[in-house]
């Protein structure tokens, strides 16, 4: 009876054992099922919310990348890309312009040339009355293109006039007399305008020149222009035949013969223009250096064809960047081989847009 007690009581431990491996099984097989239960409904309910989101950003993107494809892309001529002009260093950090600067709150439009001859520009071409008609004309289309900006007339002598021939001193260049100066500068005062003393050097230096118009610069309507092409001292060559020079030493000089000029007069800031349309035509330009003083305009001085004038725009003005520009307009040159002259709308696309315009 012991034996088949203790045969019953293995009996009853193997099942017992049985039946607890059972209980874990099926207790496991339950936690398994709930678990991918859970998962499947954590799944379900994963897709039911994130597959409407997902259709949506895909159809956000969808219609961002239509609408981007729809946007016609803009497409710029030389020298008037923003983009360009910002990556060049525009617009310059300058000096905050002193008391009656004209620039930047005004655009000067002028006429360009000497009265003693028709074929140096528009300032001697026409009969002074009707000269100054056609200027007017010229600052009435200004102001209509762009109305925010006032525009301020101007006429720019060549008061020194380079020369072909070596003259009596040997210095290839005529300074004009007195009298002529104050003519013009009396054509000026009567419409309203300013006058630009405008240099050509020839085979002089601009230190020896600058000062002998000192007696009319002193007026507060009065400001200089200087023109590298015809500074010819480092070649030797004559004026017409070779491109001359500026280097930022020279530009600097006159600069600060302007500065000391506004100081010791107490006079408005000058507006100085230098003339270019070559890589050469200045060098050093990043040494210029930039005073309350004087307002520097790095002036377009470039004839021919519209494409090739924004080029040169592009390349000797905008690229390297001093403080403000200026764009001249050749009514003859510009237009000899059929092209049309640019039109105040068309300048104005440039970037920088100019604020000093000069009609030859």
């Amino acid at each position: 009876m012991k034996s088949g007690n203790n045969f019953f009581l293995l009996l009853t431990a193997l099942a017992m054992v049985a039946c607890s491996n059972n209980s874990k099984i099926e207790a496991d097989e339950k936690t398994d099922a709930i678990k991918a239960s859970e998962q499947r409904a954590a799944a379900a309910a994963f897709a039911a919310t994130t597959a409407p989101t997902r259709k949506a950003a895909a159809f956000a993107a969808q219609t961002s990348a239509a609408r981007k494809a729809m946007i016609p892309k803009i497409k710029y001529n030389a020298g008037e890309s923003p983009e360009f002009a910002k990556q060049c260093g525009w617009p310059v950090n300058g000096p905050s312009p002193l008391p009656g600067a004209i620039l930047p709150s005004k655009r000067i439009v002028a006429y360009y040339g000497n009265p003693l001859s028709k074929k140096m520009g528009a300032l001697g071409e026409f009969p002074k009355e009707d000269m100054l008609k056609r200027l007017k004309g010229e600052v009435d289309k200004w102001q209509a293109a762009d109305p925010a900006t006032p525009v301020q007339p101007a006429l720019h002598l060549i008061a020194v006039v380079a020369q072909g021939a070596p003259g009596k001193d040997a210095k290839y260049r005529m300074i004009m007399p007195d009298k002529i100066v104050n003519q013009v500068y009396g054509w000026a005062k009567e419409i309203g305008a300013v006058m630009f003393i405008d240099i050509q050097t020839g085979h002089d230096d601009i230190r020896n020149i600058l000062p002998r118009f000192e007696w009319i610069l002193k007026n507060p309507d009065v400001h200089l222009g200087i023109d590298p092409e015809f500074n010819l001292i480092k070649s030797g060559k004559k004026p017409g035949k070779k491109i001359g020079t500026y280097d930022a030493v020279d530009i600097n000089y006159a600069s600060g013969y302007l500065q000391d000029l506004v100081k010791k007069n107490k006079l408005p800031p000058k507006v100085f223009t230098v003339h270019r349309f070559t890589r050469n035509g200045v060098t050093n330009a990043k040494k210029i250096v930039l005073r309350p003083e004087v307002q520097v305009v790095m002036h377009m001085d470039g004839w021919g064809a519209p494409w090739l004038k924004r080029d040169s725009y592009k390349d000797y003005v905008v690229a390297e960047p001093v403080q403000y520009t200026g764009f001249k307009l050749f009514y003859h040159n510009d237009t000899k081989k059929g092209n049309p002259l640019l039109t105040p709308q068309e300048v104005l696309k440039l970037n920088p847009k100019p604020l000093y315009i000069q009609y030859q």
